[in-house]
């Protein structure tokens, strides 16, 4: 007897810095060619505010610190005849830049840190929800900032 299908779990890391964010350009499915933020699979034994971190790190050289979750983001693929190819749950965490240059691993074509403005306009290919994600991380951001709960 085969497993049914699940979704998979994945994590995708929020890093606000300078005005800047960090995002990747993906090099391979889903969203390949399109710029979004570094994540990837979770592992066993993991939370998903750890793998947001492993992950940044393993696609950009940047390290940051995970501080709490964004919001969840489902993406799900479906062909003509309606048969699902892929669903991923993929937590977006917001974490706080510690160190690192970014620079692009073999699952990325590129790694930037991108002007906020332009990445909230999509001034570039974007993977569905960055806009949306990155308002809810500088909404988070801008609280902790000013000390307000």
């Amino acid at each position: 007897m085969t497993e049914p299908r699940r979704p998979k779990l994945g994590a995708i890391a929020v890093v606000v810095h300078e005005g800047h964010t960090l995002l990747v350009q993906r090099r391979n499915a889903p969203n390949a060619g399109l710029w979004g933020f570094p994540g990837g699979h979770v592992e066993l034994g993991e939370t998903a505010l750890e793998a947001a971190a492993r992950e940044l790190l393993e696609e950009t050289g940047v390290i940051a610190t995970p501080t709490g979750y964004l919001t969840n983001i489902d993406v799900i693929a479906q062909a003509d005849d309606g048969v699902v190819q892929h669903h991923y749950l993929l937590a977006a965490v917001l974490c706080t830049y510690v160190s690192g240059t970014p620079v692009a691993d073999d699952d990325a074509m590129d790694a930037a840190w991108v002007p906020l403005d332009a990445a909230l306009t999509g001034d570039r290919p974007m993977s569905e929800n960055v806009d949306k994600v990155l308002r809810l991380a500088l909404g988070l951001s801008q609280t902790a900032a000013s000390g307000e709960t």
